[in-house]
């Protein structure tokens, strides 16, 4: 089926009560295995493509493509989407590629400057029919400057929402980036307030440090959209290097590499199921 909107997966989600994995893209067989693993759970994926990745690949274009041909093949919805994305140019650069929604990231902007910014971008999405998520401040772990004791206010968060258009928010209560154990404690008071107060779905960064029951219990909170890298990366790793520790001789990518996909897709299906993604 054709790649879907964001919307279309979050928002029947987030009405619903239920959690949509949302999963960062390295190469076509993160992809790959990110669409397995959603078809194996019966639930619909959102395939996330952060500037970093960007970044590693030198171009949007190229794996935006590759992402998007693998969405099209996909017998759930998939929307692509890209993440934290910290300047208008890249933003610019998903919309002409074909990309439908984007993460706005202009948390390390102080607060008017980072209001002002994300609005701007908002527009701009919302003419061109994009979907808009951004965040308030940095969520604890991004470029080492938090902690996981940054907490976003609910008034903060409902006045920031107003003030930016934006469709869906970020917002910090615990979690970190990039944390290699799962053991970070969410406040699942301080969600389940930020939901009464902010009228559009919410986001879970940092969510590969969080423990299952964390995860299922966020979003039984609030929390509908869970993103979801460093988990997947172990997995991916951890695969490929017992893969080579069992074969030292072995030296095709395609027979280890295809170790890390199937250990990515075992864990995406997994984790869609802890979120609720496919529903009763």
């Amino acid at each position: 089926m054709p790649a879907v909107a964001i919307g279309e997966i979050v928002g029947p989600a987030s009405a619903a009560g239920r959690g949509v994995g949302a999963f960062n893209v390295i190469g076509i067989e993160h992809a790959e295995a990110i669409v397995a693993g959603a078809e194996a759970a019966g639930a619909p994926v959102v395939l996330q493509i952060s500037q970093n990745c960007v970044a590693y690949h030198g171009a949007l274009e190229p794996i935006a493509r590759a992402a998007l041909a693998v969405a099209e093949r996909a017998a759930v919805p998939v929307a692509v989407h890209l993440d934290h994305a910290t300047g208008e140019d890249l933003v610019r650069a998903a919309a002409a590629v074909g990309l439908r929604s984007v993460m706005y990231d202009a948390s390390s902007l102080p607060y008017p400057g980072n209001v002002a910014a994300t609005a701007r971008v908002a527009a701009w999405c919302r003419e061109r029919g994009m979907w808009t998520e951004a965040e308030i401040g940095e969520i604890g772990g991004k470029d080492g400057v938090h902690s996981p004791r940054a907490r976003t206010r609910p008034d903060q968060a409902a006045a920031y929402a107003a003030a930016t258009g934006v469709d869906a928010l970020a917002v910090a209560v615990g979690s970190s980036h990039a944390m290699l154990t799962r053991d970070a404690v969410l406040d699942l008071d301080l969600v389940a307030r930020i939901h009464r107060a902010v009228p559009v779905p919410l986001v879970l960064h940092g969510s590969s440090g969080v423990p299952d029951e964390g995860l299922s219990a966020a979003v039984t909170a609030g929390m509908t959209k869970i993103n979801v890298a460093t988990q997947l990366n172990k997995a991916f790793t951890g695969a490929v290097r017992a893969r080579l520790a069992a074969d030292p001789a072995l030296v095709d990518p395609r027979r280890y590499g295809a170790d890390g996909r199937d250990a990515v897709a075992g864990e995406v299906t997994r984790l869609l199921r802890v979120l609720n993604a496919a529903g009763p």
